[in-house]
Parts: C-alpha cells; sequence; structure tokens
C-alpha cells in the first residue's frame, strides 16, 4: 500500500488514542494528509467542504427525527404500546417476551434510534416482565437484541448519514430496510419461542391465563396502539403515499409527536426546554461527525488512498463473498472500539470503493453496513444498548453481553443469509422505484 494510506492509519489512529473527539480526529486527519503530500490552498479548500456538507438539503431530516425521538422519550406512549400488546403476545409461546421485540419493531419505524427505542420500551417492559416472574436472562437479552431494530426499521438516522456522505436515495434504502427488518424481528421472536418451548421455566406457569384473555379485550386494547400508529401513518405514510420526502415526512413526525405528546399531558415548559437541549446536543454532535468523516473522504479521494486500499484488497483475491465475511468481522471488531456514526463516516469512504468494485449493490450494501451497526450496538465495551439496559437494570456489562450473544449471532448469520440472497433487501425499491 502507498505511504498515503500508511500515514493516514498512523495519524488517524495516534489522534483517537490521544482521546481526540471523532469529529477533530477525522478533519485533523485529513487536513494532515493534504498538507503532507499536496500542496493546496487548505484555508479556501475546507471551509468549502464545511459548507457543501452542512447545507446539503437531505442532512435536514436528521435533526427532525432527533427532536422527534427526544418528545417521544418523554410521552407515555412505551405504556400505551404494552397495553396493547400484551392481550396479543399472550397468545404465544413465550408470552409477554414478544411485547420486547413487538413493542421495539413499532417504536423503530417512528424514532429511527435504536438507543431510543432501547430506552423506551425498556423503561416499561423490563420492570413488568420481571415483577410478573420472567427469566431475567431472557428479557434483558431480548430487549437488547430488538432495540437493535431501531436503525434497521425506516426512518433511520443511521441511514441517513450514509445516503449522505455515500449519495444515496434515503428513501430508496428506508425502502430496502423495511423487509430484512421485519424479518429480522421475526426471527427474533422464533428465537424467543423456541428458547421458552425447550426452557418453560423462564415463563411463569401463571402467564398460561394470558392465552385465555377474551377476545373482546384483545380487540378494545387495540385502542392503546393508537399513538403508536398515528405516527407511522405520519411519517411512514407521508413518504411512501408520496406527500413528502423524507426531510418534510420527518417534519411531519415532529408535529404528530407533539401532538401526542400534548394529548397525553407530557407536553410541559420543562420537558420542552429538555426536549430542544437534548436535540442540539446530540445535532452538534453528529453534525461535527459528519463534517470530519466529509472532509476526510474528499481528501481520501483526492489522494487516490480508496484506490490504493482496493487494489490491495483485490490482490488478496477473495471471492465476493468471502470480503464480505471479513467486513463482518471488521465491523465487529470495530465496534468493540466504535459507536455506530463513527464506524460508518470512518470507513465508508474506503470500504464503499471496495463492495462497489465487488459487484455489491451500494443499497444493498446501506443494509449491511446499518446490520453491522446493529451489531456493535450489542458489542463490548463500547455497546451503547448495553449501556442503556445498564442504566434501566444496573446488571454488569459482561453479563448483560452474555445474555445477548443469542441475537448476536442470529444477526450474524442474518447478514450472511443476505449476501447470499441479496434480493431480499433490493426487492422493494426495485418495485417501488424501478432501477
Amino acid at each position: 500500500m502507498t505511504i498515503e494510506v500508511v500515514a493516514l492509519f498512523v495519524i488517524l489512529f495516534a489522534l483517537l488514542a490521544g482521546g481526540v473527539w471523532i469529529g477533530l480526529t477525522l478533519a485533523l486527519t485529513a487536513t494532515l494528509l493534504l498538507a503532507m503530500f499536496r500542496s493546496i490552498p487548505l484555508d479556501k479548500l475546507l471551509p468549502q467542504y464545511a459548507w457543501n456538507i452542512l447545507t446539503t438539503q437531505e442532512l435536514l431530516a436528521l435533526p427532525l427525527f432527533i427532536l422527534m425521538g427526544e418528545l417521544l422519550f418523554r410521552t407515555r406512549l412505551s405504556r400505551s404500546l404494552f397495553q396493547g400488546l400484551a392481550p396479543w403476545a399472550g397468545l404465544l409461546p413465550g408470552r409477554l417476551l414478544h411485547v420486547n421485540v413487538i413493542g421495539c419493531t413499532i417504536f423503530a419505524a417512528i424514532s429511527g434510534s435504536s438507543a431510543a427505542t432501547t430506552q423506551v420500551i425498556g423503561r416499561m417492559s423490563l420492570n413488568e416482565l420481571l415483577r410478573r416472574g420472567y427469566s431475567r436472562d431472557i428479557a434483558i437479552g431480548s430487549l437488547a437484541g430488538a432495540g437493535t431494530l431501531g436503525f434497521l426499521i425506516p426512518p433511520s438516522n443511521i441511514m441517513i448519514i450514509y445516503g449522505v456522505l455515500g449519495d444515496v436515495s434515503i428513501l430508496k434504502l428506508f425502502t430496502a430496510g423495511v423487509l430484512p427488518g421485519l424479518l429480522l424481528a421475526a426471527t427474533f421472536m422464533g428465537w424467543v419461542m423456541l428458547h421458552t418451548t425447550l426452557k418453560p421455566a423462564m415463563v411463569p406457569e401463571t402467564e398460561a391465563k394470558l392465552s385465555q384473555v377474551p377476545w373482546g379485550e384483545r380487540f378494545a386494547a387495540l385502542k392503546d396502539l393508537a399513538p403508536a400508529l398515528f405516527l407511522i401513518a405520519c411519517v411512514l405514510g407521508s413518504m411512501y403515499g408520496g406527500l413528502a420526502t423524507p426531510s418534510e415526512a420527518a417534519a411531519v413526525g415532529v408535529l404528530g409527536a407533539g401532538l401526542v405528546a400534548w394529548v397525553q399531558g407530557s407536553m410541559s415548559q420543562q420537558v420542552i426546554r429538555d426536549v430542544l437541549i437534548g436535540s442540539v446536543v446530540t445535532c452538534s454532535m453528529i453534525a461535527l461527525i459528519v463534517l470530519g468523516a466529509s472532509i476526510l473522504g474528499n481528501a481520501a479521494a483526492f489522494l487516490g488512498i480508496p484506490q490504493a486500499v482496493a487494489a490491495f484488497v483485490k490482490g488478496l483475491g477473495l471471492s465476493p463473498f468471502m470480503l464480505i465475511v471479513v467486513l463482518i468481522i471488521f465491523y465487529l471488531i470495530l465496534g468493540c472500539f466504535l459507536d455506530g456514526f463513527s464506524m460508518i463516516v470512518m470507513t465508508l469512504p474506503i470500504v464503499l470503493p471496495i463492495v462497489k468494485g465487488a459487484g455489491f449493490d451500494e443499497i444493498w450494501f446501506g443494509i449491511f453496513l446499518v446490520l453491522a451497526v446493529e451489531m456493535a450496538q450489542i458489542t463490548p465495551p463500547v455497546g451503547f444498548n448495553l449501556f442503556v439496559i445498564q442504566g434501566l437494570t444496573e446488571d454488569g456489562l459482561g453479563y448483560i453481553a452474555r445474555v445477548t450473544l443469542p441475537y448476536l449471532i442470529i444477526m450474524f448469520g442474518f447478514v450472511l443469509l443476505l449476501t447470499l440472497w441479496p434480493g431480499i433487501v433490493t426487492v422493494l425499491p426495485r418495485v417501488l422505484y424501478g432501477g
């Protein structure tokens, strides 16, 4: 590999080891590389890069979805979801454990955030499940695994980042995530049913009465799902109905979340203040990361680094399938040290040209990256979902990671399945939008 590639990794990891913020690390790495290997006016080039990325229209959806998530975090939506789902989940082996999976699936279609999905659903379901006597292992494990669906089922903050940095249609990415997201949720539910069938003691015997709930009560409970279904209709309905772009749909979602919070009596002056501060802090952090990634991506392309790395990988003679296996392992290792946003923005400028050169569709690779980030969410020591659940339960990270391991293995196998049958990802975008 060229001296530029070696310099990139040396500078990058030296700054990371020094504790420099990830956004600044990316920007500083790019600046030093350009200063070392090219004689160009950086004082004019870097501001232009910053202006181009931060004024991208597609990026507008991100702060709006973050604002919506902050609003929903402070509503009673999780209680409504539990009450609406419990009578129906009682019909399945595993009983109320399925509320974790189905609840996370529904909330994922609203929030766009994995950590928010885990937090909101876990606040209500974990206490209730443990109070009723369900196994602590499977209650926590199923929540951690299902919480990752917040990134795969649209709308997704990670998909917006990938779409902007990779110049890929965000609407097509959202569409591509629907079928894999539902299939992965169904796989989690299948594991819960199998696990509790093999080990019946995980579900208290008293819960058998849930299968005898009158059908009238089940249908009456559906009214508690109305707030969540209303928000899904606001966001996804407006997009797929052709009424709004992703950015406009995010604005509709903010309005809908505000209405839900107001109707539920959650909209106080203190809540509004907390929502605005939380949104500004999160958006500022992500904006700095995206900006640094954009500068590094442009610098790397200018120096020919992606082409050099691609040539090196091509020289290894890996088949397309083995390339994906290597990338899965690479991202699992990276996920032990970095959060999902940082993983994508650091690696995308180099990895995307490689996978496109291997013949993989860029929409498919976007979903692959989302799944890689989801696995990182439950990989210690820097697994955000593990930290969220630790805050809810005060259990050790080692214990939480252990009970979550089956769901990590399921996701690993699911990625391999998508590699063998990529049509699972691409069929909906192709049918709806062609190409």
